[in-house]
């Protein structure tokens, strides 16, 4: 007799009994390996670093701004700023990375009523350098207090934020901890995405071993809410040490723990609320201009996703099949998204449940964010992602506070005297009031917005009602 060969052969019943016994090794590894994300989730929500009661801080505080055509957010944004309680000693660098809008209208305008704030501005990004880590190395300069914090222009920090951010970083020793501010999400692609920030470090980043570790895998971070000592930064090199990185938040943790520090991840949900992305054309954007950069490279991004994919979507589809281990898989997961949401201030439900969609809508993000980088697409606030010609970055040299690049033109203080008053939403704040979870605090305004023609000297379009709106308490 002649051995079976092509079809006849995959039809076999030894062929399909080999098929079916690896599709239910498959399955069962990855119905474990859910199980294991979930404990995990569950005893990183217990570990999660979590600011302290808000307390005077006894040091200068230096906030630092980076902004890029934020008229329609930048108010609300500095308003709070100098609206935090319990920092007595502060100061707000605002670095105007050439706005071609309002932005610049509006800072000066704040800037003539609170001497606190002082507006920079500076030339284009030179050779090797992004937009970001430029805006904030240069700001950075001029910083004059122990500690800085770096913040986002879509953020909107709490009356106590900066407070209790600045008490975390001191009681618990680490050089550097960045408070993960509440996200707000509201179109169905942000609910589908959005949430995966916070879960994809709480469920599988060790944050005890990640404090204690210099290894790069273990660490994780957020730039639009970042608190490190200032010692600490200019030992690592500060912006310069990572002058070409897409993700420079990550990349700033890293340099700190290559040079003696350490920082983790912390809970800011009650600090800071941020409302990143409005609907899909931002957010697919949005991600797909960075998340190239978070795998390094194609071969580690497929090897993440096949990962998410086995332990996430497999389970998902055998459960769908009628098996009762992805049943129990599938429900692994949610418990997962769920317990992340509960510890950040995000929906429950029935975000949770489409888990297995989010990881595949990730997938697709993740793809098109190589796809952008490999044909040179990338580009954010009209700025090519690659810079002209990357520069080793210099040794770590403190460097004068106030003191200009060559060629950099003076900064502009505006110094005022106006009162800073509080608004009704301010006022409901501190009364405990508490929005619906996942909603924008008043004020917040949608982050794509944009007024369909500002002049350059002109404010409009800018938020003239959000004077004083800071984040509620999430649920």
């Amino acid at each position: 007799m002649r051995p079976r060969t092509g079809r006849a052969a995959a039809e076999s019943p030894a062929t399909r009994v080999a098929v079916r016994v690896a599709v239910r090794v498959a399955v069962r590894s990855g119905v474990a390996g859910a199980v294991a994300v979930a404990a995990h989730t569950a005893v990183n929500a217990l570990l999660l670093r979590a600011p302290g009661p808000s307390a005077p801080v006894r040091e200068r505080v230096s906030v630092i701004l980076p902004v890029r055509d934020e008229a329609t957010r930048v108010r609300t944004c500095v308003t709070a700023l100098l609206g935090s309680r319990h920092v007595p000693d502060l100061e707000v660098l605002v670095y105007d990375d050439r706005s071609s809008d309002g932005t610049g209208a509006v800072l000066r305008e704040l800037a003539a009523r609170d001497s606190r704030l002082r507006l920079l501005t500076g030339p284009e990004p030179g050779a090797g350098w992004l937009g970001k880590p430029h805006a904030c190395a240069r700001a950075a300069r001029h910083a004059t207090g122990s500690v800085l914090v770096f913040v986002d222009a879509d953020v909107t920090v709490a009356p106590h934020g900066l407070a209790r951010a600045a008490g975390l970083l001191r009681s618990t020793g680490l050089d550097l901890v960045s408070p993960y501010p509440r996200q707000v999400a509201v179109t169905a692609a942000e609910r589908l995405v959005q949430p995966l920030l916070q879960w994809s470090w709480l469920a599988l980043l060790p944050l005890r071993a990640a404090e204690r570790s210099a290894r790069p895998s273990l660490t994780a971070a957020n730039g639009q809410f970042l608190c490190v000592d200032a010692a600490a930064y200019a030992r690592a090199g500060g912006h310069a040490a990572v002058r070409d990185a897409v993700l420079d938040d990550l990349a700033l943790l890293r340099a700190v723990k290559r040079s003696g520090g350490r920082g983790v991840v912390a809970d800011g949900t009650e600090l800071a609320v941020t409302w990143m992305y409005d609907g899909w054309p931002a957010l697919r954007d949005g991600y797909a201009k960075s998340l190239w950069a978070a795998g390094g490279s194609p071969a580690a991004s497929a090897g993440q996703l096949a990962l998410l994919g086995w332990i996430f979507v497999g389970p998902a589809v055998a459960a769908a099949r009628g098996s009762r281990a992805g049943l129990v898989g599938c429900l692994a997961g949610l418990v997962s998204r769920a317990i992340a949401a509960r510890r950040t201030g995000g929906r429950c439900w029935p975000d949770a449940v489409a888990h297995p969609l989010s990881v595949c809508l990730l997938g697709h993000l993740t793809v098109l964010s190589w796809w952008r980088r490999g044909r040179g697409t990338a580009r954010w606030k009209g700025r090519p992602l690659r810079p002209a010609a990357a520069q080793p970055a210099p040794a770590a040299q403190p460097e004068p506070a106030g003191q200009p690049e060559p060629g950099e033109p003076p900064e502009q203080p505006c110094v005022g005297s106006g009162a800073w008053r509080r608004s009704w939403w301010s006022e409901r704040v501190s009364a405990g009031s508490r929005p619906r979870p996942g909603s924008p605090p008043p004020g917040t305004g949608s982050p794509s917005a944009r007024p369909p023609t500002v002049p350059a000297g002109s404010s409009a379009g800018t938020n003239a009602t959000a004077t004083g709106s800071t984040p509620g308490h999430p649920c």
